[in-house]
């Protein structure tokens, strides 16, 4: 009897890990979509961890066990809405920025990058502007807010990268300079402001992100 129980809890520990784990990643999407809605609909200091166990309908001490505070789940919310889901792929891996490595010109290049910037724009524009609205709450939202703004500009700094390896190589200017221009424009503020607020299609903000890259890099010339 004990034998035989022994080995039948070793094989349910064995098969049930599987299902353990795809239940556990699903309360963990279930969470960070709750937070992601009520961060940026109530702001991230009026939010509680409470609120968003309610709201993902799992118990309070739930949040915490998989995440350990509000600023971790904040940090989780971000990279969801810059990545589209929580595979540990970076972005410039993603099938969706394969473009911008295969464009074998400036032009195509910066359509494929603009279209970069309206994926991750209409994922993250309302978390972005949330979290620049919390950065002044303290040091992580602070250090948080100075992060995004960093990789947006380490962003920048490979599709300038590219571009200058290109043949012929396009006449852009010195390296700070361009990247500062692609940062400009990679901002999801653009988004949110001329899509969710003016009201443009996305393909007309397409265009318009492509060609003012375009033009601020000085390739009208070219």
């Amino acid at each position: 009897m004990g034998v035989n129980s022994s080995a039948a809890g070793r094989g349910r520990r064995r098969y049930d890990s599987p299902l353990r784990d795809e239940q556990a990643r699903r309360t963990r999407q279930a969470i960070v979509t709750a937070a992601a809605r009520l961060f940026v609909a109530r702001g991230y200091a009026a939010t509680s961890l409470a609120d968003i166990a309610t709201d993902a309908e799992v118990a309070r001490p739930t949040v915490f066990a998989a995440f350990g505070s509000k600023a971790a789940l904040l940090r989780e919310v971000v990279d969801r809405a810059l990545a589209g889901d929580d595979e540990p792929v970076p972005v410039a891996e993603r099938p969706w920025f394969r473009p911008v490595w295969q464009g074998q010109t400036p032009q195509a290049v910066l359509r494929a990058y603009a279209e970069v910037c309206r994926l991750i724009g209409k994922r993250a524009a309302e978390i972005f502007e949330m979290v620049r609205r919390a950065a002044d709450e303290g040091p992580e939202l602070s250090d948080l807010w100075e992060t995004m703004q960093h990789n947006r500009r380490a962003g920048a700094a490979m599709v300038v990268d590219h571009l200058r390896t290109l043949t012929p190589a396009p006449h852009l200017p010195d390296h700070e300079r361009a990247v500062d221009v692609v940062w400009l424009f990679n901002d999801p503020a653009h988004y949110r402001s001329l899509v969710r607020t003016r009201g443009w299609s996305e393909r007309a903000y397409t265009a318009w992100i492509a060609d003012q890259m375009h033009h601020g890099l000085g390739l009208d010339a070219s």
